[in-house]
């Protein structure tokens, strides 16, 4: 019953095609309340950020949340915790504007669309370091270990005249966590569904001019069997992960400062590969390890001028065996970036360098950019201006200009609009230049961007609309009747054209002791060639959820509803819409212990992200944690 009222709720605004209105927004908060009425708490396991936190992400310095043009959001330590036993690319499935597919359980293939956008268009940051694979192109989600992230901030729309290649469809940063105050230990275990077993510990804290953190977990899961396709290999496809992150820092004295982090995980999971018979079964592993390292001296030379300088390191790396394959992604980044404040005005000047290197036989290739970036800022008077342009020059294909501009203007001291415009590209990976069914010649993908947005906020009750249109030209596609790389099957080809059209709707507010959040997109991420509707990417996609205090408990619920989505380019491998309903709970035991309980697909919906692969299904997590108050 729950579920056919929020399809018939959500679709009333898909009706009045992507109307952007206040109705529309009305409509969202009509649907929370309806089904809340229906006896299921809703709505998404992400609180409403204060106005006054910090933000990185927007313009790669410091500014309040005030200050923010773009479209921000911030996941904190807290919502974490709460996750459970759940892969990163779990919890970002809990954001507005995002979706994501898996081949599989945790530990396989994931991948992540922002506003319906490429994976690859999404720009990923862990402190400060990039992340990246130059095979498949954007990061390797499955790399990234969840238990070492304190904080996530999810700038959504594209940002390459700041971050340069790659920000065509936003920018997610992923920080560690930084030591403060005295030492602070902390040892948690958990057990979940298919015999899961995890486990972690870590401290933080400062002393003089030092502060660190350092953290450790191990879990590992006996999985289940990932495929439903006929002669498959039946067997369960479990993962076993470790991973560690080391942040210290010291305060040199009161201008200068030094910042080293470290990070690695290394995951081993099963997979179900092509060449499985019963007489001659073979145990098919993958192997994902990747690491990232980053050096930075931070100074504030005046009141006015500060600047920071970066040295940082990634290496991401994937194996397959018995069936062997090895690609391994090896990028470094050198940073310079400069502000000056003066009064209500911010100028920033940064060069930067970037370098990758892609080893995966019969591939050995390098290539490095330059780019120098300049932006300003303003805000004052209910106004806030931000303007960045951005100069990269490639090794490989030349030079390419970027550039944005976004105008906020607060028309009651709660009432918000905004206005922003802005172009991006991302260069071809290496694998898709000089693999067997690559081209030398592809050009860069570029991208034109324009949204408008509305957002109101008072006391603990916010809401907002945002409406976007982001075209992309010279996409680069697989295309089989393109034969330049002299294979059979096709070769990777500049000729696609897409566009990324829809809404985001968001609100929250707070019933008596019940806190009530969702957000809803109605979208059409279209090929702009074919008319058809791009591959695992819904119309529609939905996520609300409630949080409330009750004898000492904190008790939620969350649900979260996608629409139909396509397998294939041409529309007709159907995936099946959906709507999941996952509960959590948690309380202190005792002095220092926090006990966790969570269920996700409460219901045990049977759906898919990719055709034939299993999703799975209900799942059950239980965790304590110890730390000293």
């Amino acid at each position: 019953m729950m579920n056919r009222s929020f399809r018939e709720c959500a679709a009333a605004p898909a009706r009045a095609h992507l109307r952007y209105s206040a109705l529309a927004l009305a409509a969202m908060v009509t649907c929370a309340a309806q089904a809340q009425e229906g006896g299921v708490l809703v709505a998404q396991n992400l609180r409403a950020p204060s106005l006054n936190e910090v933000v990185i992400t927007a313009t790669r310095t410091e500014q309040p949340l005030t200050d923010i043009v773009a479209d921000v959001s911030i996941v904190d330590r807290e919502t974490i915790d709460t996750a459970g036993a759940t892969g990163l690319v779990d919890l970002l499935a809990r954001l507005p504007g995002v979706e994501i597919t898996r081949n599989g359980g945790v530990g396989n293939s994931s991948n992540v669309f922002m506003r319906g956008a490429e994976g690859r268009f999404t720009a990923v940051y862990i402190d400060g370091v990039r992340v990246d694979s130059q095979s498949t192109g954007g990061a390797v989600w499955e790399q990234i270990p969840l238990s070492q992230i304190d904080r996530i901030e999810v700038l959504r729309g594209p940002a390459a005249a700041v971050y340069g290649s790659d920000a065509m469809g936003g920018v997610i940063q992923l920080f560690t966590k930084k030591g403060e105050g005295p030492a602070a230990p902390y040892v948690g275990v958990g057990l979940g569904s298919h015999n899961l077993r995890k486990i972690e510990a870590g401290v933080s804290g400062a002393a003089g001019a030092f502060d660190y953190a350092l953290g450790i977990s191990h879990e590992r899961s006996d999985g289940y069997d990932i495929r439903d396709n006929a002669g498959h290999n039946p067997d369960k496809d479990g993962y076993r992960a470790t991973a560690g992150n080391a942040r210290l820092g010291f305060q040199i004295n009161t201008a200068h400062r030094l910042d080293a982090t470290l990070l690695a995980n290394e995951m081993k999971s099963g997979y179900d590969g092509s060449k499985y018979t019963p007489a001659n079964p073979e145990n098919d592993q993958n192997d994902n390890r990747m690491h990232t390292a980053g050096l930075t001296w931070s100074a504030k030379w005046t009141d006015a001028f500060s600047s920071r300088v970066s040295v940082t390191d990634s290496v991401s790396r994937y194996e397959t065996t018995p069936a062997y394959y090895l690609t391994r992604t090896h990028l470094r980044g050198y940073l310079w970036q400069n502000e000056y404040r003066l009064g209500a005005h911010l100028f920033t000047a940064a060069l930067e360098r970037r370098e990758d290197e892609l080893a995966n036989a019969p591939i050995d290739r390098d290539r490095s950019q330059d780019a120098l970036a300049l932006g300003y800022g303003f805000n004052a008077g209910g106004h806030t201006l931000q303007l960045n342009v951005r100069h990269d020059s490639d090794s490989e294909f030349g030079s390419k200009n970027t550039g944005s501009v976004a105008y906020g203007y607060a028309i009651t001291p709660t009432l918000r609009a905004t206005a922003s415009a802005g172009t991006a590209f991302r260069a071809p990976t290496l694998y898709q230049r000089f693999s067997i069914y690559g081209d030398p010649s592809l050009k860069p993908e570029t991208g034109r961007n324009v949204e408008l947005g509305l957002r109101y906020a008072s006391g603990a009750s916010y809401a907002g609309v945002v409406a976007y249109r982001n075209r992309v030209s010279d996409l680069i596609v697989f295309d089989s009747g393109y034969t330049a790389c002299n294979q059979a099957f096709g070769c990777y080809n500049s000729v696609g054209r897409a566009e990324y059209k829809g809404v985001t709707l968001s609100a929250g507010h707070r019933i008596g002791g019940v806190t009530l959040r969702g957000s809803i997109d109605l979208q059409n991420p279209k090929d702009l060639t074919t008319g058809k509707q791009l591959q695992r990417r819904a119309k529609r996609h939905a996520t609300f959820g409630a949080d409330t205090q009750l004898a000492g408990w904190t008790l939620g619920a969350e649900v979260q509803a996608s629409g139909q989505r396509f397998e294939n380019a041409t529309n007709t491998q159907v995936l099946g819409g959906y709507t999941l309903v996952n509960l959590y709970a948690s309380t202190q035991v005792a002095r220092d212990f926090t006990l966790l309980a969570r269920v996700d697909n409460l219901g045990d919906k049977d759906y898919q992200l990719a055709r034939t692969y299993v999703t799975p299904g209900r799942s059950v997590y239980v965790g304590l944690k110890w730390a000293p108050r």
